[in-house]
């Protein structure tokens, strides 16, 4: 068995944009160029688990295009990207039609790599198509944001209310597939916690789904990470202890974040919780860019610390 068919969120990835769960305007555009039997050079913007990827690989697969995918985070070098989009695009297509490069979170290719790609996609153009996703696009050169069309992925405030349920609806259907059972109200909990990431939502009942079962014992665990023991040690000004405590029980930044967010009523008067909001949004921001998560909130915990925000 191929390994992403054990992920749900590959084995209900969407193959189609019909599939798609997508505010209409954009599903829409997306249809269009189906319809057109033409893809301009694209650059998908948005949130994590929102599509991007899914809709890039839909339109390909639908218009029955050769396409290759390279991962920017883990490709992003030059000579990745001068072999095997050289390699790729050179060619003529086994299919008859226009080729097409998807670059998945183009975002952290670095600063040397973005103008040899500019150049691939002037040089290739006869040939070949670009399809670059992030979620930054401030990071990418100016360059590659004209040669592109940019789509957001945002969701419409009007529209929030009938994704969300829509997409609900698809969760059980998946649940019914695996034989999990679970609650619909424990379920609806998980999917608007994580809205609109879709892929965190599947990633996180399929890790629930372990026992066979999603009920309220799961409970506990939805409101992120139990700070609780760790507050005590930063009023303590133990450094030392709160980076074991991060390193036995920090599985994502993330979540980390939202708890401290959520449960900032709980140890702090009203007057100490803007600078706690202030700092959170900081280094919820730098998470996306820096390479260590723990030395993130190392440093996070650390300025807590140095401004006496839990004195």
């Amino acid at each position: 068995m191929n390994n992403y068919e054990v992920i749900w969120s590959e084995k209900y990835r969407p193959h189609t944009i019909e599939e798609t769960i997508l505010p209409s305007e954009l599903k829409n555009l997306f249809q269009n160029f189906i319809k057109n039997k033409s893809i301009p050079n694209l650059l998908l913007v948005g949130g994590p688990g929102m599509g991007k990827t899914t809709v890039a690989k839909a339109l390909c697969e639908e218009l029955g295009c050769d396409y290759l995918l390279i991962n920017g985070s883990l490709e992003g070098n030059i000579d990745t990207l001068r072999s095997k989009i050289a390699d790729f695009a050179s060619t003529v297509s086994f299919s008859g039609g226009r080729k097409y490069v998807i670059i998945d979170e183009a975002d952290w290719l670095t600063v040397a790599t973005q103008p040899a790609l500019r150049n691939f996609m002037e040089k290739y153009s006869s040939n070949a198509g670009f399809i670059l996703t992030c979620n930054y696009p401030n990071k990418l050169l100016k360059e590659l944001h004209s040669r592109d069309a940019t789509i957001e992925f945002v969701i419409p405030k009007e529209e929030r209310t009938w994704i969300g349920t829509y997409f609900f609806r698809r969760v059980m259907e998946i649940l019914e597939k695996e034989n999990v059972t679970y609650s619909k109200d424990i379920v609806a909990k998980i999917v608007w916690k994580h809205f609109p990431d879709f892929r965190k939502t599947l990633n996180e009942l399929q890790k629930y789904s372990a026992s066979g079962s999603i009920d309220t014992g799961i409970l506990a665990t939805l409101h992120g990470i139990d700070i609780h023991d760790l507050v005590k040690i930063i009023k303590n000004k133990n450094y030392t202890e709160c980076r074991k405590w991060i390193s036995e029980n920090m599985e994502s930044s993330s979540d980390l974040f939202t708890s401290f967010y959520f449960n900032s009523e709980k140890f702090l008067p009203p007057s100490s919780i803007p600078a706690l909001i202030s700092l959170l949004g900081k280094y919820q921001f730098q998470s996306a860019f820096v390479p260590d998560q723990e030395l993130n909130v190392m440093a996070f915990i650390a300025e807590l610390l140095i401004e006496g925000i839990f004195e």
